[in-house]
């Protein structure tokens, strides 16, 4: 019979390796995903009924943010301008290792999301209102956020670094959609994305990202002139 430490031992095993399972298979799912829209031709019956629904509703109203989170989420300032800034930051805040995850996370994104786009081809919506590259599945924008949203809720560990990051999500998907730049299902693909690269890559980090987190509170915590 195993003893309690053994049982223990394995139990805190398997809770370190279940994120990163779960991120595989968020990969998984967004492979499955992209070969069930290649398998119907690229229509899906809830991208039509939500295109249709975007397209009867838009106004001017709603153009002007929604161009603002395209230019956030894509181009040279959301691919390069974006990422570097947020990894300056961490570096001068004395977060190394937590700059190098985030800017390895957010490259192995946009290197799976371009492989994905030229895997499936998809075409993009008739009614798109701005130019964009080859692809429609995934979100490239879609995955960069999420990406974004989940590395930097585990530098920080902040519900409220969270609720931002879901919230620029949320944005950026119905930004996507509303501009009839990706079909409803390119966006749950570049959902699943971004937030399985981010854990993925966290799973080799997570002790170093901790260390690091440690060390900084201590030092904060110390008397001045200690």
């Amino acid at each position: 019979m195993t003893d309690s430490t053994d049982e223990r031992r394995i139990a805190l095993r398997v809770q370190r390796r279940w994120p990163f399972v779960s991120a595989l298979g968020g990969l998984g799912l967004a492979l499955l995903l992209g070969w069930l829209v290649t398998l119907r031709r690229g229509r899906l019956e809830i991208d039509t009924e939500w295109m249709a629904e975007i397209v009867e509703h838009r106004s001017p109203l709603w153009e002007v943010p929604a161009l603002v989170m395209n230019f956030l989420g894509g181009g040279w300032f959301g691919i390069f301008v974006v990422p570097i800034v947020i990894a300056l930051l961490l570096v001068v805040r004395r977060r190394r290792w937590a700059a190098l995850y985030f800017v390895l996370a957010s490259v192995l994104s946009a290197g799976v999301v371009q492989l994905l786009k030229h895997l499936f081809g998809r075409a993009r919506p008739l009614d798109i209102l701005v130019a964009s590259d080859f692809g429609s599945f995934p979100s490239g924008h879609v995955a960069n956020a999420v990406t974004i949203a989940v590395t930097l809720g585990v530098i920080l560990r902040r519900t409220r670094v969270w609720v931002a990051g879901v919230v620029y999500s949320v944005l950026m998907l119905l930004s996507r959609t509303y501009l009839g730049a990706h079909w409803l299902s390119d966006t749950v693909g570049g959902v699943l994305i971004g937030a399985g690269v981010a854990v993925v890559l966290w799973a080799p980090f997570a002790y170093r990202l901790l260390a690091e987190r440690h060390r900084l509170e201590k030092r904060a915590a110390a008397p001045a002139g200690s």
